[in-house]
């Protein structure tokens, strides 16, 4: 096998794709769950003090 047919062949093959796609959903995912922890923190964070306030009373 020569060197542009191995290139061809690599072309040619799809199943590396499948791989990068997972990759790029795992990225996206991963952005979406830290951007509602951003989102949330500050929510939790101050329910948290509330409580916190209310028992130390």
């Amino acid at each position: 096998m020569s060197i542009r047919e191995s290139i061809v062949r690599f072309l040619r093959d799809e199943e590396g794709l499948t791989t990068v796609e997972y990759a790029v959903a795992g990225g996206l995912i991963a952005a979406a769950v830290v951007a509602a922890f951003a989102l949330l923190g500050g929510t939790v964070d101050k329910k948290i003090t509330g409580i916190n306030t209310e028992l130390n009373k």
